[in-house]
């Protein structure tokens, strides 16, 4: 298997159009072209992470954070991400790293979240916008139910728990070919009146270049007239953040106590206690802060996230009790997330969970 069937695996998991504008997901380091030996995964790629991929011949880690994240411009070692990414080279390893693609999936580092604290009826805090798009085309009648199922079959006409969704329309199209075209139907250099049907479906992003392969198989004219427009409905599937429900409330304290043991953090910094139980949980996993007023809109009675600054705890507002539990250990349940998926997918070599706590932050 080459690396890039494995990529192929990762982005059924999470596309990577689906990350953050300010982040760098995909393949760090390596070629795509590269046959596999083996496969780490880590939650962050530092040197004895590269150092155990060498060991356990594995020429392919798959990262959560990104070892690179901002531009390099000069490779002597001087700190430890060009050390990484040097030995990396030199080891002949390849990085991926999967990221905010990975946060906004459905079932990815949230929802892993909430599965660890027993969260029931999830939905996306955040729902994503501009990642839903809309195709409209004209085709011959005759040939419309046949390129409507070739899209539905692309991956077009899924809304919420409907697929196969579209709108046509019918009417008649012209157009006259000239003496370098060659047409279908109709004559050269004659005006063509076709009856015709504009259809329409809706796509999730990702899936764009499949659908216009599709289409440009499937048409029957020589020139595909077709118009793409992003539409700004917000996809319930992809986004930032979780939120649900505990089985039965509990209460605040003894819940806060709960999730220090579940996420084995070393302490749980919190805004104040409302003394009242705790039922609908919102989670977001690493630097959450910017959601706090999307958690008290989802009527969450606790926001469970990390990095939160001292004055962002005002933020609770007596609303809801907002929860740091830190960085790594919001996310660190995501490596096993990974791991548990890929063995699903490929079973003919090793895929290893990294041995190697990366946490930066010790407790005393």
């Amino acid at each position: 298997m080459q690396i890039k069937a494995v990529i192929q695996h990762l982005e059924n998991l999470a596309p990577l159009a689906y990350a953050e504008d300010f982040d760098n997901v995909g393949l760090l380091v390596g070629n795509t072209e590269t046959t596999v030996t083996g496969i780490i995964v880590t939650l962050d790629t530092l040197e004895n992470v590269v150092d155990e991929a060498i060991e356990k011949k594995c020429n392919l880690i798959i990262s959560f954070h990104p070892i690179i994240f901002k531009g390099i411009k000069k490779f002597n070692g001087s700190n430890y991400v060009e050390r990484v990414v040097i030995k990396a080279i030199k080891n002949d390893i390849a990085i991926y790293a999967i990221h905010t693609a990975l946060d906004n999936a459905l079932h990815g580092v949230n929802d892993m979240i909430c599965e660890q604290l027993g969260l029931r009826n999830r939905t996306i805090l955040i729902p994503q916008s501009g990642n839903i798009k809309k195709l409209i085309t004209y085709v011959p009648l005759e040939k419309a139910e046949t390129l409507r199922n070739a899209l539905f079959n692309a991956g077009a006409g899924s809304i919420g728990n409907y697929n196969d969704c579209s709108f046509t329309s019918q009417g008649v199209g012209t157009f006259k070919a000239s003496e370098n075209a060659n047409p279908s139907v109709g004559q050269i250099g004659k005006i063509h009146h076709e009856e015709e049907a504009q259809i329409q479906v809706i796509y999730p992003k990702h899936c764009e270049n499949n659908i216009l392969k599709t289409l440009f198989e499937n048409h029957p004219y020589e020139e595909v007239a077709y118009e793409i427009t992003t539409l700004e409905n917000k996809n319930q599937h992809i986004g930032m953040g979780m939120v649900g429900e505990l089985p039965e409330a509990i209460n605040e304290v003894a819940f806060l106590q709960h999730i220090k043991k579940v996420f084995k953090t070393g302490c749980v910094r919190h805004s104040a206690l409302l003394n009242k139980p705790i039922k609908r949980v919102a989670v977001l996993g690493g630097s959450g802060s910017f959601a706090i007023k999307d958690a008290q809109r989802a009527k969450a009675d606790i926001f469970i996230t990390a990095d939160l600054k001292y004055h962002q705890f005002y933020e609770a507002e007596g609303k809801l009790i907002l929860a740091d539990i830190g960085h790594y250990e919001s996310e660190q349940y995501t490596k096993n997330l990974i791991i548990s998926y890929l063995r699903k997918k490929i079973s003919n070599f090793a895929i290893i969970l990294s041995d190697k706590n990366t946490n930066p932050i010790q407790y005393i």
